[in-house]
């Protein structure tokens, strides 16, 4: 399978969406579509070997444009917003052009109510321009929507507009009546001047990406061949030498070979205060360096770096469909039929049952059809979600989808991995104790850094730093086995070693004496993580190992809390370790000595009991445990598969940004909520007034051209609070 973006052009309203979504699930090999009426893209899943012409076919034959979004296209990237800025200046002009041809109209009908045939030529010619020329777009919408055995807006507005034009014709030419060409032309001004207000605030809504976008370095200068150079940021390869002066943007991601500097990473984490950087620090492209001059090696260019992979979170995300969404999109679907047949029904009522005069039975038609467009409904839902994403982007939260945005409004408990999450995730040695004579502090950590050197796990790289900082020249093992969830055993200096926790010790038949454990207990009650130290068949020492909690965690707990959310640590520590860390930042209730297979099943048993779960962590083995929760969190520090399973992403690696994303999330889904009631209340309100006659057509196509507008106003209002 591939993921395909398309950018649609002419869409213009939610009904759009379902047209071009049935066209594009037509075309074989085509598994998935999510279409975006305010962002106006489409993201498709389709196997290799469906061709992109295809699909743009497809898209035309249902009468929209579309073309491909490539990753990392600057030039398409710079194009597509000058076609923007155009639509947005050809709406404005069409709206002009549309009002100057429409006022003489008004003037001669409604103010100097000149009837006369001079007049009603004019006003006539008028018409016919707003009506076939600036109204063409709506004819050509419904022909396709019919085509495709469907209705839209453009269905309503060109029924609406004809049957108040075409009476008027008739009523020149040949009944000689009552005309109201100011009907139809101002009904289609209006339509065009919420069109443009329209494209205009989506265009707001979209920000956030572009000023991502913006962020990108042009240049970098690159050390080749023992020369420095300049180059443009597309040339620059992994592993390039890149030279960073004081007050340059930093062009790509990397470490620090060479120097020392401050660096404002603020546009990218939201992070405000400059973080210190040394040799051996990571370095994020289009962060802004802002003292020292520093050297780095680039390990991520293009789509990999941290910023593209933002910028492609966001524009997935703000495309992806919260289940609120979906609602809308099922209304939207039969709401349009439905509205015809209710015009229908009220120019039957009007006319044959009332006995009203046809004009007054048209003019009531007409205006159903118009105050009844699905353009604020269908807007209801994504501008929130696009406005949210965008805030939470800009302040280091990523959100990867609107089911991630909903799914944090309802959580109910929140589990969080230990080391890495609650932690900083760098222990260090606290005690070493020996219970041999013939042991010395220094000779026991010798032995045990000796061993693990060998392993990766958090715990031994704290053992063997100690052995670095007391300068221990340590030993080669000659066997080595790391047991999974237990710690290490093998062969030092000929001797068998074990280092690990009790239950290795047990497995492998080495006897405690009351004194070990006495001494156990009392570190573990002190929250720290004890191993120990087994020779041949007897206990040689402990290691105690401490890991500080972060800055924040207390706080964040504490907020938490304040939410009305559960909190839950889960750890493979055991129960007294696990149970004083809690203890020290408030966690409600603890997990211990949980192997990493089975995170997951301790997430599922808490989601039986009917609860909604979300799980914090940064490591592999949480993966599965965030993929198994109603929604995962990933620390942006913490590893790839991780952050690619969690469905919302911490750049900061600040746990107080999982209180930020709840309320944010909280705050988009009540503009949601508002956004929906309004759209619905303002329709099933505007029906029954506009059948009853009580509501002019001109006026109504007003109305439903501002319900679209403060739709998209309530949502860019979302931009105002503070996280």
């Amino acid at each position: 399978m591939k993921k395909i973006i398309l950018k649609i052009s002419g869409m213009h309203c939610a009904s759009c969406e379902q047209i071009i979504e049935k066209k594009l699930l037509a075309v074989q090999g085509v598994n998935s579509v999510s279409v975006s009426y305010a962002n106006e893209k489409a993201f498709i899943d389709a196997e290799e070997s469906v061709s992109i012409k295809k699909l743009t076919e497809s898209v035309a034959d249902a009468g929209y444009q579309a073309e491909e979004i490539k990753e990392n296209d600057k030039d398409k990237t710079e194009e597509r917003a000058r076609k923007e800025r155009k639509i947005i200046i050809r709406e404005r002009n069409l709206f002009i052009i549309s009002l100057i041809l429409s006022l003489p109209i008004v003037v001669l009908s409604m103010i100097l109510r000149d009837k006369s045939e001079t007049s009603q030529l004019i006003q006539f010619i008028l018409a016919s321009i707003v009506q076939f020329v600036i109204g063409a777009r709506f004819y050509r919408g419904m022909y396709h929507a019919a085509k495709n055995k469907a209705a839209n807006m453009d269905t309503l507005i060109a029924i609406g507009t004809s049957a108040a034009y075409f009476y008027s014709v008739a009523s020149t030419f040949i009944l000689r009546g009552e005309i109201f060409y100011e009907t139809s032309a101002l009904l289609i001004t209006f339509v065009v001047l919420g069109k443009w207000l329209e494209v205009k605030m989506k265009g707001r809504t979209g920000e956030a990406i572009k000023k991502l976008l913006g962020l990108q370095a042009k240049t970098a200068r690159v050390e080749r061949a023992g020369q420095e150079m300049d180059i443009g940021i597309d040339e620059v390869v992994a592993g390039d030498i890149i030279i960073v002066r004081p007050g340059e943007k930093i062009p790509t991601d990397g470490v620090i070979t060479d120097g020392y500097s401050s660096v404002d990473e603020s546009m990218v984490t939201g992070e405000s205060i400059p973080i210190e950087k040394k040799s051996g620090d990571a370095v994020i492209g289009a962060t802004f360096n802002k003292t020292g001059s520093f050297k780095f090696r680039a390990t991520k260019i293009g789509k990999d770096t941290l910023l593209a992979q933002i910028v492609k979170f966001v524009e997935q995300a703000q495309s992806s469909k919260a289940s609120i969404q979906k609602f809308a999109d099922r209304v939207s679907g039969y709401f349009v039929p439905a509205v015809v047949v209710i015009a229908i029904i009220t120019f039957i009522s009007w006319y044959f049952i009332a006995s009203s005069d046809f004009v007054s039975a048209l003019l009531a038609f007409t205006a159903v059809l118009v105050i009844a467009c699905p353009c604020a409904l269908g807007l209801a839902t994504p501008t929130a979600i696009m406005v949210g994403m965008g805030k939470g982007a800009e302040n280091g939260i990523l959100i990867k989808g609107g089911e991630a945005l909903e799914a944090a409004n309802k959580i109910d408990i929140i589990v969080f991995d230990k080391t890495g999450t609650l932690t900083k995730g760098k222990p260090e040695v606290t005690d070493i104790i020996c219970f041999d004579e013939m042991i010395y502090d220094a000779e026991l950590l010798k032995i045990a850094a000796s061993l693990e050197k060998k392993s990766e796990h958090p715990l031994a790289e704290a053992i063997v730093n100690k052995a670095k900082e007391k300068k221990i020249a340590l030993l080669e093992p000659e066997k080595f086995n790391a047991e999974f969830g237990m710690g290490v055993a093998g062969v030092v200096a000929g001797q068998e070693i074990f280092v690990g926790t009790e239950k290795l010790m047990s497995q492998n038949q080495i006897i405690f004496s009351d004194v070990v454990k006495k001494e156990k207990i009392k570190l573990e009650n002190q929250g720290k993580t004890v191993m120990f130290i087994g020779i041949g068949k007897s206990i040689a020492g402990l290691i105690a190992v401490a890991d500080t909690l972060k800055e924040n965690s207390k706080s964040a707990i504490e907020k938490i809390k304040q939410l009305g959310i559960k909190t839950v640590m889960i750890t493979g520590d055991n129960e007294r370790t696990a149970r004083a860390i809690a203890a020290q930042i408030g966690i409600d209730d603890v997990l211990a000595q949980i192997m990493p297979e089975e995170k997951a099943e301790k997430i599922k048993a808490l989601q039986e009991d009917g609860k909604k779960v979300l799980m914090v962590g940064d490591g592999v083995n949480d993966a599965p445990a965030l993929a198994q929760a109603d929604l995962g969190i990933a620390m942006g520090a913490g590893t790839d598969v991780a952050i690619e399973t969690g469905g919302i992403v911490l750049v900061k690696n600040d746990l107080l940004d999982v209180v930020r994303a709840i309320e944010l999330s909280r705050a988009t889904l009540k503009k949601i909520k508002r956004n929906m009631f309004w759209a619905l209340f303002y329709n099933s309100v505007g029906i029954p007034i506009a059948a009853l006659g009580l509501l002019k057509a001109e006026f109504a196509g007003l109305a439903m051209a501002l319900s679209s507008v403060s739709v998209v106003l309530n949502s860019l209002l979302l931009k105002r609070k503070k996280i």
